[in-house]
């Protein structure tokens, strides 16, 4: 498949192995998993970050898997999802740095004032899909503004 803002094609990443049950060799029960899972959610972990600490401390490794449920589902369960989706946080954590490196010293950096917008449009895209799908309000908009203070 062809990238989307490069004229190249890119290699396809590794596949999963087709597991349709959790592994014998897990060694925490799947009450401790969902009790690990809302720990990290009222810590502020977002559900990525989760995932990696259950799989490289615990040797968890699929969460869905253990318990029936996504980290988002469990975390939704006891009240606890992020109100913004986490690849959008990421996202305007990204835009925000390369707005700052643009506006502070490097005003005629062109090649990032153009990363600029292919990551300002990255983010428009998925808030148009994440409001098809009832994720974000209909009223909500991104803007850098907005950005900053809901990262900040």
């Amino acid at each position: 498949m062809a990238r989307m803002h490069a004229r190249r094609r890119g290699k396809s990443g590794s596949a999963r192995p087709m597991v349709t049950e959790n592994p014998e060799w897990v060694p925490v029960p799947k009450d401790e998993i969902y009790q690990m899972v809302v720990k990290y959610g009222k810590e502020g972990m977002p559900t990525a970050k989760i995932g990696m600490v259950l799989r490289d401390q615990y040797a968890i490794p699929d969460v869905k898997l253990a318990t029936g449920k996504t980290i988002l589902q469990i975390l939704k369960e006891n009240n606890l999802a992020p109100k913004l989706p986490d690849d959008i946080v990421a996202l305007m954590r990204k835009a925000i740095n390369l707005n700052e490196h643009m506006m502070n010293n490097n005003k005629k950096d062109l090649s990032n004032e153009r990363g600029l917008h292919l990551i300002e449009a990255k983010i428009r895209r998925l808030v148009k899909y994440y409001k098809r799908n009832d994720v974000l309000p209909q009223d909500w908009l991104y803007s850098l503004k907005n950005a900053e203070l809901l990262i900040e």
